[in-house]
């Protein structure tokens, strides 16, 4: 197998090649157990995490799952769970990014200060926001590629920095307020998905599931290759339907799925396709598998890790906008506090390993759904502070752990 070859093995988190392709969908379970027994956990740890989790707040406080408090969850993981998305870019090219809280506290007071005190238009502020947290993230490239600082130091810099540029920007005010009838905070706070649209979305959702798969694996048929059976994809397709309808059902009984909580999974699902079909994104997945062979293979390792670090910074700016808009304020403490901890531990804590070269965009989202449900549960009983970090903690180690696990095996069984 040539370098080429091996990247684009690692590239795409697929099935074993050297699989006969299956027939049906009891081969394509079978396929699934081989490859989990491999060390190719998938998202199986973070989904049994969240059933646990669900399982045990429910348990204590029969609110916790009640449609009031998941729509509110919905609403509060979508700020950090935008900085995770961007995390997992910089992990998977076997980086990391200390400063996404500060760079989106800096990115909320750039919003705050052009829209409120210069009074320019809230596209502007918006467009002056992520221009300067993509910059950030330019800037962070061309250290690390010119200069040879591990993106450690030179991201730790960046949190004391741009923390410095966020209070700068404030000039000792403790916060500066967003209108609450602009269109950010209704975004933020107030504007729902309208109930039919809402059933109509978790179908195109599962018709998009099932095309995507059914070109992927005709594709991979047509090189010769292992793929899921028509009948494996079309049951997956009809449970993530069933799934979707039942989980819009249910956020429908109160205010309905919240638009910002739809902005952030088409983030994820954008992230995902272009990670998953494109040729920046198979680069990417090859680069965090190792980059010399990527260099070999002509792959251009530096572009890759700026580009990583401008969606990683870019996506903080976001992440920023948003959490501001949430609280219809950027303040001093935006972006402080756990802010950096808990978007790094989404991502790992999602399925995407410190080592790089694996994981997908979905760890965001399940990641950020297991941090967030620990808070609100905790809040529900009445509980400090002091518990989340501990169970965050516990999450992460145990998280770390499968991953360190999951790479031996995959190791000992061939397959990287």
């Amino acid at each position: 197998m040539t370098i080429l070859d091996t990247s684009e093995a690692t590239a795409t988190d697929l099935q074993d090649e050297r699989l006969v392709s299956p027939q049906g969908i009891t081969d394509s379970i079978r396929a699934t157990i081989r490859r989990v027994r491999g060390g190719d956990l998938g998202v199986l740890p973070v989904v049994a995490g969240i059933v646990v989790i669900w399982t045990i707040f429910q348990l204590l406080n029969p609110t916790f799952l009640s449609s009031t408090n998941l729509v509110n969850l919905s609403f509060d993981m979508v700020p950090v769970g935008v900085l995770a998305l961007g995390i997992v870019c910089v992990l998977l090219v076997g980086q990391i990014d200390l400063s996404v809280g500060s760079v989106s506290g800096a990115s909320a007071a750039v919003t705050a200060v052009v829209m409120v005190k210069n009074e320019q238009p809230m596209g502007l502020a918006i467009l002056a926001a992520v221009a300067l947290g993509c910059l950030i993230g330019w800037i962070y490239g061309q250290v690390l590629n010119r200069f040879g600082v591990p993106s450690f130091v030179v991201t730790l810099g960046g949190l004391l920095a741009f923390l410095g540029v966020q209070l700068w920007l404030l000039r000792g005010q403790n916060a500066i307020n967003l209108p609450y009838d602009s269109t950010l905070v209704k975004f933020a706070q107030l504007w729902f998905v309208p109930h039919w649209m809402a059933y109509a979305l978790a179908v195109a959702a599962a018709g998009g599931f099932l095309a995507t798969g059914w070109v992927r694996a005709r594709t991979r048929r047509g090189a010769g290759l292992s793929s899921s059976s028509p009948q494996w994809l079309v049951m997956q397709s009809l449970l993530l339907l069933a799934g979707l309808l039942v989980a819009v059902f249910y956020l429908n009984r109160t205010r309905g799925v919240a638009w910002m909580f739809v902005f952030f999974v088409a983030l994820v699902l954008v992230m995902n396709y272009v990670l998953s079909h494109t040729k920046f994104g198979r680069s990417i997945y090859a680069v965090g598998g190792n980059a010399e062979a990527s260099r070999r293979a002509g792959i251009n390792v530096r572009r890759v890790y700026t580009s990583a670090f401008v969606l990683c910074s870019g996506l903080a700016a976001v992440g920023g906008i948003l959490a501001a808009s949430r609280l219809a304020a950027a303040n001093q403490s935006t972006g402080t506090g756990d802010v950096n901890l808990n978007a790094i531990a989404a991502a790992v804590i999602g399925g995407t390993s410190l080592f790089g070269g694996r994981g997908s965009a979905i760890a965001a989202l399940l990641g950020v759904l297991v941090i967030q449900s620990i808070s609100s549960g905790l809040t529900l009983l009445n509980l400090d502070s002091s518990y989340r970090f501990i169970i965050t903690g516990a999450v992460l180690l145990i998280a770390v752990g499968l991953d360190s696990v999951a790479r031996r095996s995959r190791q000992a069984h061939g397959r990287g």
